[in-house]
């Protein structure tokens, strides 16, 4: 598959083109100069072939947190195919702008320059001899808010892209329609327990970023200690014995009161990719105290019904003892009592590699099943070790139990009188199920029900 990068300097229109491309708005787009701080990918379709097409960081070497970020891009433009140089059509042509595209014209790539803002013939006509001085042989005048001749674009890629090969099954290998849908089963559930998706977060520059570095093995998203760098969510998977992991290095999240302008954006997209998630790594800082801001980030765990790992890092520069610090983390998140918790240092890599092994633990919990009779024997010993409470003198009854869901693990418990069920016996039960289960790092929803037959009557 080739890949396909957009290039420039910031807010030129790389993101909002990276958005009508890719057929969706995933990427952050606003007038704040700077917004895309590091390098994201898409899956797309030119026409009817297959890219990947790479967003990347504006052109901008005016402090270290920006010359990183261009190092990036630049690094990303000289693995592509196709290089897309987007500038500013409201802007005349500057010479920082003529002397990058020059470097990646001698890189010997697929180049096109793409004028943005464009919004009319008069307009292309009165700049256009300007950016003919660049010697593009390849050049368009577009206006992505106006989908203005970006289908033009779009066919030049076409062109420029190779053919893939397709599959094609011959006639004496057609499947019948049923022998489709169990295949296609199959794979799902196949990918069900292959792909582990996985979402960094905590507050700002607590090393949510440098984690993810140390994960992937490379340096993946930008570093910087500038607080608030990561501003899009980050997509990257990995390959680790047949299991794919999909992180999600999410924007560092401030206090309500510090969000503003797309950092709004940033926390919202952070939760709707928390949506998708099975596992949290909620990063904290070890060299600190805990701040209230952590908790309320945990809280997202509970809101998101995730699958948790909690990450002490920092650790070489760690405040309290290792003891210590385990008493505090669970006098401070009594509601994750359940997560485990692991001290790295995503700085120098100090057993980052054994994240993986928490994860395949937590993810083996978080999609765990208890056959129903072994479920229905735990509950009723644990009725028998103590009674459920009586409802105002009325007898409550648990008929029996089952469990209907994964992702996390879901119990419905079919009763008489369900909303006589009171959250001390439902936390009894679930710390029943988790003393005979390894539900390590999963929550457990249990979901009190009615038996449709009592419900016209009250048991006495």
């Amino acid at each position: 598959m080739e890949t396909i990068a957009l290039v420039g300097k910031p807010n030129v229109g790389k993101s909002s083109l990276f958005n009508r491309i890719s057929r969706q708005r995933d990427a952050i787009t606003s007038d704040v100069s700077g917004t895309t701080r590091d390098v994201k990918k898409a899956e797309v379709f030119i026409n009817n072939k297959k890219a990947l097409l790479v967003d990347t960081g504006g052109l901008d070497d005016r402090d270290e947190m920006f010359k990183e970020v261009q190092k990036k891009s630049l690094q990303a433009a000289s693995e592509a195919d196709i290089i897309l140089y987007m500038v500013d059509g409201k802007m005349l042509p500057d010479d920082e702008d003529k002397r990058i595209f020059y470097e990646l014209q001698k890189l010997g790539k697929k180049i096109a320059l793409v004028v943005n803002k464009i919004d009319n013939d008069k307009h292309e006509e009165e700049i256009g001899w300007e950016y003919s001085s660049f010697g593009a042989k390849n050049l368009f005048f577009i206006s992505v808010s106006h989908n203005r001749n970006t289908r033009k674009l779009i066919n030049w890629i076409d062109a420029n892209l190779e053919e893939e090969e397709v599959l094609d099954l011959h006639e004496d290998e057609e499947l019948s329609f049923e022998e489709f849908l169990s295949i296609d089963e199959k794979l799902e559930e196949e990918e069900s327990n292959n792909q582990i998706k996985i979402g960094i977060i905590g507050r700002v520059n607590v090393g949510k970023s440098s984690l993810l570095n140390a994960l992937l093995g490379e340096d993946r998203s930008v570093v910087s200690s500038i607080a608030g760098t990561t501003i899009d969510p980050i997509d990257e998977a990995i390959v680790r014995d047949d299991k794919i992991y999909t992180f999600v290095d999410t924007a560092g999240i401030r206090k309500r009161g510090k969000i503003e302008g797309i950092e709004k954006f940033a926390l919202n997209r952070t939760q709707k990719q928390l949506e998708n998630a099975d596992i949290a790594l909620l990063v904290l800082d070890a060299s600190e105290e805990f701040k209230e801001l952590d908790e309320r980030i945990a809280n997202l765990v509970e809101k998101f019904e995730l699958g948790v790992v909690i990450v002490l890092n920092k650790w070489d520069k760690a405040l309290y003892s290792y003891e210590e610090s385990v008493r505090r983390v669970r006098d401070r998140f009594k509601f994750l009592s359940f997560a485990p918790i692991i001290t790295i240092s995503a700085l120098t890599k100090k057993r980052v590699h054994k994240l993986y092994e928490v994860i395949d633990r937590v993810y083996a919990n978080y999609t765990r099943r208890i056959p129903t009779s072994k479920l229905n024997e735990l509950i009723r010993f644990a009725n028998q070790k103590h009674h459920l409470p009586s409802d105002m003198g009325k007898l409550v009854k648990i008929y029996f139990a089952t469990q209907f869901d994964i992702k996390p693990p879901r119990f419905a418990l079919i009763m008489n009188r369900p909303k006589a069920l009171h959250f001390s016996y439902k936390r009894y039960l679930m710390n029943q199920i988790r003393s005979q289960y390894d539900f390590e790092g999963s929550p457990l929803i249990l979901e009190p029900k009615k038996k449709k037959a009592d419900e016209d009557f009250d048991e006495k």
